[in-house]
């Protein structure tokens, strides 16, 4: 049996001796031994988000998605968050998920492809409008294009907005 330590100062039982006393500002503690995942801002924002859409839809009262909210932010691990957002429906997942901005170097890579898939372009096309070649590289050109246009979308990106938060906060 694992004892918790509470904080509460108006808490009636004080038979509770076990570990040491909490520090002065702290509201509730993770249980000793306890594998709660401590939530992040990120997490927070998007329940918060979500309690302010199911407001606007009249699923909750305004009271009852200020004291939800309240609590949200109040919350220190994702197990406190779960509950506030259970009895909501799901948001609808987009039908293809977010994709993240380009890295830094996954631009400077691309950019560097870019232009040499440019200057490889020119000195194929310049001699046809120069009229030295007698045909159009058209093979090549689109050859060139195509693979550009797969580096660009499995170029590194990073994490997308909806990745950052746990399927059970969705």
């Amino acid at each position: 049996m694992t004892d918790t330590v509470t904080t509460d100062p108006d808490a009636s039982d004080t038979s509770d001796t076990s570990g040491p006393p909490a520090p002065a500002g702290a509201h509730r503690t993770v249980p000793p031994g306890g594998d709660a995942v401590l939530a992040s801002d990120a997490e927070r924002e998007h329940v918060t988000d979500r309690l302010r859409a199911a407001a606007a839809e009249g699923r909750l009262t305004l009271v009852e998605a200020d004291e939800r909210q309240a609590a949200a932010y109040a919350a220190r691990t994702r197990d406190e968050l779960v509950p506030l957002v259970s009895d909501l429906p799901r948001p609808a997942r987009p039908p293809r998920p977010r994709r993240g901005p380009l890295t830094p170097r996954a631009r400077r890579i691309l950019a560097v492809h870019g232009g040499v898939t440019a200057a490889v372009f020119l000195l194929m096309v310049l001699p046809w409008l120069l009229g030295a070649a007698p045909f159009v590289p058209v093979g090549p050109v689109l050859l060139m294009l195509l693979i550009l246009f797969v580096h660009s979308r499995r170029a590194e990106r990073e994490p997308s907005p909806d990745a950052t938060v746990p399927d059970e906060l969705r």
